[in-house]
């Protein structure tokens, strides 16, 4: 390759690596209030489960709310898969849809209809490619979810489950475990007996010191329940899609910083082909010079 050709294409990828460099540090900084954000609503995550499991721990009965209406047979399986709304990620948007993909096969091989939930434009797009139609979808929040984004997703899946046209609910979200690893997790969200709301698993988040506490219910149990049930629903995909944004800015920032590695990389060999076509030229120069002088001489 010509000294010039190598020169413009050293430039180019200087150009591309300080790009990726500036993507980096954007997703640092998002990364860290993301960080913050799930950090504050663990403390209220936690008490909701805590209540709601105090609540039907204490409840005569569970209420005969459709809701917690534990279908007889699961005919209809509902997937919400949370993506993100941009790539440069690495696998974080493809292993959520590979881990949803599997899931609806493992459901399909036996007898069950999928209906699919999509949250992010990638998985969107990916899905509405694969020919599979969208029960719902929802874009353009993923940099930074809002609770109202959540409620709206958990409305639609409880919606859908009271009517009877779901029988059950399954989340997948990238859970952030830190800025270089994240993990798929798959979560039942409906029905709520088969999901951690009434079991007696230790909060993940905090200890769990006041479970045995003597706790007056006033309402009775029952009725405090009936109230806790979908705020349960809506903290459970709320904090999905704040893992997911948590995750999706660790991703982001390991691959441009991957990127901008490969870059540097790439210059140092392109630098170095470089140097060596411009000595193999000034070698070149040299000897004609030197042929020159002796056919005069």
């Amino acid at each position: 390759m010509a000294q010039k050709d190598l020169k413009s294409r050293i430039g180019s990828v200087k150009n591309i690596q300080k790009i990726t460099r500036a993507m980096e540090m954007v997703a640092a900084a998002r990364l860290r209030r993301a960080e913050q954000r799930i950090e504050h609503l663990r403390p209220y995550a936690g008490a909701i489960r805590r209540m709601t499991r105090q609540a039907a721990a204490a409840a005569e009965s569970i209420p005969s709310l459709p809701i917690l209406h534990e279908h007889e047979q699961e005919r209809r399986v509902g997937l919400v898969l949370v993506t993100g709304d941009r790539g440069l990620a690495g696998a974080f948007n493809s292993q959520i849809l590979r881990a949803g993909l599997r899931a609806a096969a493992e459901h399909e091989g036996t007898g069950h209809e999928i209906a699919y939930y999509s949250s992010g434009k990638r998985g969107v797009s990916s899905l509405t490619f694969r020919g599979l139609p969208l029960e719902g979808s929802y874009t353009g929040f993923t940099d930074r979810p809002a609770f109202a984004n959540a409620r709206e997703i958990a409305e639609d899946v409880m919606s859908a489950y009271v009517d009877g046209n779901l029988d059950r609910v399954e989340i997948f979200y990238n859970g952030y475990v830190s800025p270089l690893t994240q993990e798929v997790r798959r979560e039942t969200l409906l029905p709520l007996q088969q999901a951690t709301i009434l079991d007696a698993q230790e909060d993940e988040d905090e200890g769990d010191t006041a479970h045995h506490a003597l706790v007056e219910y006033e309402p009775d149990p029952e009725e405090i329940l009936r109230r806790l049930i979908p705020d349960y629903v809506e903290i459970s995909v709320f904090r999905a899609l704040l893992e997911s944004t948590a995750s999706e800015h660790g991703a982001r920032m390991t691959a441009m910083r991957s990127a901008s590695d490969n870059a540097g990389e790439l210059i140092e060999s392109l630098t170095l082909q470089m140097n060596r076509a411009r000595q193999a030229e000034i070698t070149q120069e040299i000897m004609e010079v030197v042929a020159g002088a002796e056919a005069l001489g």
